[in-house]
């Protein structure tokens, strides 16, 4: 009985030692798959249409500041001439109309810039390339001031401003 007892105890003692050890044992790693850092489809077409647009915006602010200077110059030399009586009503009258047509083209380029500040303002893909678009609506409103007020050589001089703020934006957009 005694031997019985004992080689009960030496078994009960390795079992338990058995189980003790296998809850040592180091569990192989599980590898688990890396996340990748995928950027969504919508951020990056909004990034793209984005950057086209400014682009876009940039040929056309280029291209009306520089056919402006000669323009401008003209309509205030007729000005000039105008205020001491040298200009018949025919071309004053066509001064004026080109006056308004340039004050109009203005205002629409005024509205692109305004619609592109909205899209930078209020698309979650853009906003980190805000601050280098901003203030772009209130120069081409400093531009049109300036026309309204007859000044429009100096009008150009603000848009020689969103020409540069359009250009870094675009320097900085991947």
């Amino acid at each position: 009985m005694k031997t019985i007892r004992f080689f009960l105890i030496f078994f009960a003692a390795i079992l338990f030692l058995t189980d003790s050890a296998a809850a040592q044992r180091r569990k192989p790693p599980i590898k688990r798959p890396v996340p990748k850092a995928a950027t969504p489809v919508a951020f990056t077409t909004d990034i793209k249409s984005a950057k086209e647009k400014v682009s876009n915006q940039i040929t056309n602010v280029t291209r009306f500041n520089s056919a402006l200077g000669p323009i401008a110059q003209g309509i205030q030399d007729l000005d000039a001439q105008a205020k001491t009586n040298k200009i018949d009503k025919k071309a004053s009258d066509l001064n004026e109309a080109n006056k308004r047509k340039v004050i109009q083209a203005i205002r629409n380029l005024r509205a692109g810039l305004a619609a592109l500040e909205v899209d930078f303002r209020t698309k979650p893909a853009l906003k980190r390339f805000l601050l280098k678009i901003q203030g772009i609506t209130d120069l081409s409103a400093q531009s049109e001031d300036a026309a309204f007020a007859g000044r429009f050589t100096e009008s150009g001089n603000p848009l020689l401003l969103v020409i540069e703020k359009l250009s870094n934006t675009l320097a900085v957009m991947p």
